[in-house]
């Protein structure tokens, strides 16, 4: 249960996160959703994968989040020929010191930038892993731990094939959220070419908010209350991927806890120092899909993950707040992704 001074913290996260919103949607047009769900996974002390076909401002909106909080920031760009050391560092003799001395790599920054991770090879792939989950990186028998806060934005192309090696299920479930940015209205291509056509809106972009402000609303974030009735809802839902005919390989435990983290933070970017189960419904298909794998005949037949997750939203019955029944689930529309249409959620639970 929050104190008082969380509840001061719940209020001053919203003004934080609101003028990092601003910041970052002055250079992406007509995605507030998308924006949302990347601070939502900063705040949840999560990974992004941001996952479309060229051009639609991929790297565009790690940069921008990047650049909208000061503190460290590295960009990789991943090729066929990156190795491991390039990424977490490489131990050299010092021939004065007649000592090794270890020189960090890319990883050692608070916000990551992956560009075209899947252009890399597996081996080079892989460097990531420790440094994701554990927030560390160890060289040498030697162990060094990674700043706070630490996120990786990591950006790829679902349709280029030619030179690309598909994320192993290791990699991409330890992304905590995939989001696809998506063709803009041409409402919002129209402002795109009046604000882009001269100079790069990123030129202008300055921080407005500071990396000890982000740490102290991630801890604000954990504080977050959940109820046992959607801590269940949100197993329910994730062990339902595990058995679903159409699915050889359901979500993991570790995206349960995903889940449940993003909804906390979901819940505080609205206020709210509760967690309620549209939090968790409305983040499903961003944090489940990617770590699913069809059968070969849900491929056959083109069903998507998404499509799958969307299913188990409906057919399973959500808690209510009166303690009664669970009633089933809102339908959702096909392609409604994070910020559609959600049910109302009125009480707390």
């Amino acid at each position: 249960m929050t104190t008082y001074d969380d509840r001061a913290s719940l209020t001053d996260l919203t003004t934080t996160v609101e003028r990092v919103r601003r910041s970052v949607e002055g250079v992406i047009e007509g995605k507030p959703e998308v924006v949302r769900l990347s601070l939502t996974v900063l705040l949840a002390e999560g990974h992004l994968l941001i996952e479309d076909v060229p051009g639609v401002g991929k790297t565009m909106l790690a940069k921008a989040l990047a650049r909208s909080i000061d503190c460290s920031v590295r960009r990789i760009q991943f090729t066929p020929d990156l190795l491991p050391s390039d990424i977490t560092g490489v131990s050299i003799f010092d021939q004065q010191r007649r000592d090794f001395e270890f020189k960090p790599g890319a990883i050692f920054a608070q916000i990551v930038i992956g560009d075209e991770i899947n252009r890399a090879s597996p081996k080079t792939q892989s460097a990531l892993l420790e440094s994701m989950e554990e927030r560390q990186v160890t060289i040498d028998g030697h162990t060094y731990e990674l700043p706070d806060p630490f996120m990786v934005v990591a950006t790829q192309n679902p349709v280029e094939m030619e030179g690309t090696y598909p994320l192993p299920e290791a990699q991409r479930d330890r992304f905590m959220a995939r989001v696809s940015i998506g063709y803009p209205s041409a409402e919002a291509e129209l402002q795109m070419l009046d604000v882009h056509g001269g100079v790069s809106p990123l030129d202008d972009l300055q921080p407005v908010a500071h990396a000890h402000d982000i740490v102290k609303l991630i801890e604000a974030v954990r504080t977050v209350h959940v109820a046992e009735a959607v801590r269940r809802y949100a197993v329910q839902l994730v062990g339902a991927t595990r058995s679903h005919p159409d699915l050889r390989l359901g979500a993991s435990p570790r995206a349960t806890l995903h889940l449940l983290r993003a909804a906390k933070a979901s819940a505080a970017l609205s206020g709210r120092d509760y967690c309620l189960p549209d939090d968790v419904q409305a983040l499903a298909a961003a944090v489940l899909a990617h770590r699913l794998l069809p059968t070969a005949q849900a491929q056959l037949n083109r069903r998507t993950a998404e499509q799958v997750v969307l299913e188990i939203l409906q057919q399973t019955p959500v808690p209510t707040a009166s303690g009664g029944a669970a009633v089933p689930a809102p339908q959702h529309e096909p392609g409604t992704g994070y910020g559609g249409r959600q049910q109302p959620g009125a009480r707390r639970l």
